[in-house]
């Protein structure tokens, strides 16, 4: 698969020019890690945003590698595990995957319906389930690269974090220092936070999900030959996987960090710092900052959620 060369603009070939990484790194700020970041704000204000930027390193190396195997072999992970390692231990991984995975859909469809009741009010459960109706019948009937396009879409989503955050009081010089010093101690709860963060932020579904969308995208663009097939594409392909990664992982360590500015500067501030899930963020943001904040968390929880549902 040669790096495809879109037209147009600058811009609108660099967003042409992404797509697995870029997806893979917004569909890793799912409502399990809106709440964990969220926490991290309200419990320690500006003290942790450090850790947000210290696993990018870890989920750029993790994700390229994923992609790389897909594209290279032309098979997902679960396929390459299988042909290295016995099949008791696929089938192992399999199961631990499928449990997490289901788990995690649970939560995002529970969030989905919670998001939208915040924003409309009405029964959360209903709305779950007929969110989780519509992923289902929009996997099946609509094509891959079409709704590939639309999550690549939908990231942009997640940019209302970054504007709530714009739109308060930040002390960004204080945000400075704790970035340059990290605030680091063996208080039980702040390593707790952290572990949580490093947690949630590196997840195993997405290492499947990466190196599965490299091998859609073989098939989807013609002419496109595994490397193992074609090794004279090498060189193009592996700087198109490592940008769109990057950039990716680059996008969702910068949302995650607004997401711990925004409710630091809130949350923490106003003295409101036991957070256990996004929706009860967006609730406690709205005596601090009035209804549009909560509106504003809903919808970036929302589409958070219909993402990481989906993958």
């Amino acid at each position: 698969m040669q790096l495809r060369k879109p037209r147009g603009g600058a811009l609108l070939r660099i967003w042409q020019a992404l797509g697995p990484g870029l997806v893979t790194g917004a569909a890793d700020d799912d409502p399990s890690g809106i709440a964990t970041y969220s926490q991290a704000g309200a419990q320690f204000g500006y003290a942790l945003g450090w850790t947000v930027f210290l696993t990018l390193p870890f989920m750029a190396a993790i994700q390229i590698i994923s992609a790389c195997i897909g594209w290279r072999t032309g098979s997902g992970l679960a396929h390459n595990i299988g042909r290295e390692l016995p099949r008791a231990v696929l089938y192992v991984l399999m199961l631990l995957l499928v449990v997490a995975n289901t788990v995690n859909i649970a939560a995002d469809l529970a969030a989905m319906g919670e998001a939208l009741r915040l924003a409309v009010s009405g029964p959360a459960l209903l709305y779950a389930v007929l969110f989780g109706l519509g992923c289902l019948v929009a996997e099946v009937f609509i094509p891959y690269h079409r709704y590939a396009g639309y999550l690549k879409l939908m990231t942009s989503v997640l940019l209302v974090y970054v504007a709530a955050a714009f739109s308060l009081h930040i002390a960004w010089g204080t945000v400075l220092r704790a970035l340059v010093v990290p605030a680091i101690s063996l208080d039980h709860e702040l390593l707790l936070v952290i572990v949580a963060i490093f947690g949630t932020t590196i997840s195993p579904y997405l290492f499947f999900w990466q190196a599965s969308e490299e091998v859609e995208e073989l098939h989807a663009t013609p002419g496109a030959k595994p490397l193992i097939a074609a090794p004279n594409q090498a060189r193009s392909n592996f700087r198109r996987i490592k940008v769109d990664t990057v950039v990716g992982m680059g996008f969702s360590s910068l949302i995650s960090f607004f997401i711990v500015m925004a409710t630091a500067a809130t949350l923490f501030a106003a003295g409101k710092h036991d957070i256990s899930s996004a929706a009860d963020a967006a609730q406690a943001l709205q005596p601090v900052l009035g209804p549009s904040a909560k509106v504003i968390f809903a919808v970036g929880l929302l589409g958070a959620s219909l993402m990481a549902a989906a993958i």
